[in-house]
């Protein structure tokens, strides 16, 4: 799971517990300048992962690290896909991100109230 905060002008996304191990990651900080918006997507965890490079992947379980596909790369990290929320970015290393994280809408409202 994850925790999304605005820090300044930046979003930061704080990795949890296990899952820093399995997504290689223990947190991202991103302008807000960079960001497009938000949204609560459960139906994502779906949709085609790509090339996992580095990461983990236990269909069912656990989606988590960066994954290549369509010339693009998304950091995942979702165990429950009914609390996904994907982050579209722009000229940043990562496309989008798709995390877990404990209020799917409250997450996007703050990151939708940063941008306005």
């Amino acid at each position: 799971m994850a925790l999304l905060r605005i820090d300044g002008d930046n979003l930061v996304v704080v990795i949890e517990g296990l899952d820093k191990l399995w997504a290689f990651k223990s947190s991202l900080t991103i302008p807000l300048a960079h960001v497009r918006g938000a949204t609560a997507d459960p139906g994502i965890a779906t949709e085609p992962k790509g090339i996992r490079a580095p990461g983990a992947r236990v269909p069912g379980l656990i989606t988590a690290g960066t994954f290549h596909q369509d010339g693009e790369k998304v950091f995942w990290d979702v165990k429950d896909p009914s609390k996904a929320v994907v982050v579209e970015l722009a000229d940043e290393r990562y496309a989008r991100l798709v995390i877990q994280v404990d209020d799917p809408r409250a997450s996007v409202d703050l990151v939708e109230k940063a941008l306005a």
